[in-house]
């Protein structure tokens, strides 16, 4: 069997989004042919409360080595609190150690936070193959729209010196989208195209089997019986607003149309800020206010642990999957959406791949546009698109399992193991050539 380093800052029972793509691999990868083995950072030293229940859903049997890194607190006054900056000689001397001793075929480095990726050619001149994985871009073109003297403005400058230097030490390069690898190859021209690989994060089904299992003792968020609950669970991102905006507008002309209908309505907007902890960063119920529909929107800024989150996506009536104005935008939480069987609404870019995922898979209502000004003008398609989903919900079918199988960890993690066997297999060559 062969070896991987997963080297994922956030891991289980950190409650991060990140902690999904190498939770994955070290649940599967076993299955064909390679042995994980994963890198982290004790959660003592995150700046988020641990998520145990999430914890839980990692094997017994997964080798797990955890790190120190420097106390948040005690860089504070430096304005520094990424995870990897606080970690990164400790990290050093943890790769080096383990690669002594295990001789690992390949080490994958996956970000966000991405400045732990600059080790690659320390481990590269060791010997193993390395692969990067950037689950977010880290020169993004969000960033470049940040104040220059802003501390994400600096952040971004650093991005943009950084990244290629991370990338030219790289076997691999993998990220969440084509239309991601493609930006990235465009700003590289020297990197060669055959060296990257577009592998969705996606979702587990054995996840929900937990939470059938073993339900969460208590929840945060409590769905009232006596309404239909259309729920939404995850970050607002920054290029969201219209999207939420023009949904809101449509709720709005629902309530005016049919208001006895809209009085029964409750829109959930979970997890917005991302952050465990905030609870007053509200970015949607100032839009709800703007449009006059605030008394059917309910918004919870925190991060809820990951099974809490499940259950709301499995409790309520329907779900609204919304995108960014980004064509790149891939929304990984489109998996577990599909994969709770519930019904939905969605509106993405018409470029995003989640919009053609989406549409293929069935059992809910897809929604697309290719420019911002064509927005306006789905007011009442959206209207009758939640009319539906609230009071005829079975008009819109079921998610065929079919359409998400490919995007399933296990089948993801299929996809990985193939590229590590693809690299190793590469490296052989080599060196009887």
């Amino acid at each position: 069997m062969r070896t991987v380093l997963l080297v994922s800052l956030n891991f289980p029972p950190s409650q991060l989004a990140g902690v999904h793509r190498a939770r994955h691999l070290a649940k599967h990868l076993p299955k064909f042919g390679w042995r994980p083995i994963v890198v982290t950072v004790e959660e003592r030293f995150h700046k988020e409360p641990p998520d145990t229940c999430l914890g839980r859903l990692v094997p017994d049997w997964t080798e797990v080595h955890r790190i120190s890194a420097i106390p948040s607190g005690a860089t504070a006054w430096f304005g520094i609190g990424d995870l990897a900056l606080r970690a990164m000689v400790q990290l050093a001397r943890k790769l080096d150690e383990l690669i002594g001793k295990h001789r690992p075929d390949v080490v994958f480095i996956t970000g966000a936070p991405f400045y732990q990726m600059l080790l690659g050619g320390r481990v590269r001149s060791r010997g193993a193959r390395v692969v990067l994985d950037f689950q977010d871009p880290w020169v993004s073109t969000e960033g470049a729209t940040r104040p220059r003297w802003s501390k994400a403005g600096a952040a971004h400058r650093l991005a943009v010196a950084l990244e290629p230097r991370a990338v030219r030490h790289a076997h691999l390069i993998t990220s969440v989208s084509e239309i991601q690898n493609e930006q990235m190859a465009e700003r590289y021209p020297w990197l060669d195209r055959s060296r990257m690989a577009a592998i969705p994060i996606g979702g587990d089904p054995e996840d929900f089997d937990a939470l059938r299992a073993d339900p969460p003792a208590s929840m945060q968020i409590q769905l009232e019986p006596d309404r239909i609950h259309l729920s939404y669970v995850g970050t607002f991102l920054p290029r969201a607003g219209p999207l939420v905006r023009v949904l809101l507008r449509a709720v709005h002309a629902l309530k005016k149309s049919e208001p006895e209908l809209a009085s029964r309505l409750q829109l959930n907007f979970v997890g917005t800020s991302n952050q465990p902890g905030d609870v007053t960063s509200y970015r949607v119920r100032p839009l709800a206010e703007e449009v006059g529909v605030a008394e059917l929107v309910r918004e919870v800024p925190q991060r809820i642990p990951f099974l809490q989150a499940l259950a709301v996506l499995a409790q309520s009536n329907g779900l609204l999957l919304i995108g960014s104005d980004e064509p790149h935008y891939t929304a990984s939480k489109i998996y577990p959406a599909l994969m709770s069987g519930r019904p939905f609404l969605s509106l993405f870019h018409h470029a995003s791949s989640a919009h053609a995922i989406l549409s293929a898979a069935g059992g809910g209502r897809s929604v697309a546009f290719e420019h911002p000004h064509e927005l306006e003008a789905l007011v009442g398609p959206l209207a009758e698109a939640l009319r539906i989903l609230a009071l005829h919900p079975e008009q819109l079918g079921r998610v065929d399992p079919a359409a998400y199988a490919p995007y399933t960890a296990a089948a993801v993690t299929r996809r990985f193991a193939e590229v590590f066997d693809g690299l190793v297999t590469q490296h052989q060559d080599a060196l009887c050539a």
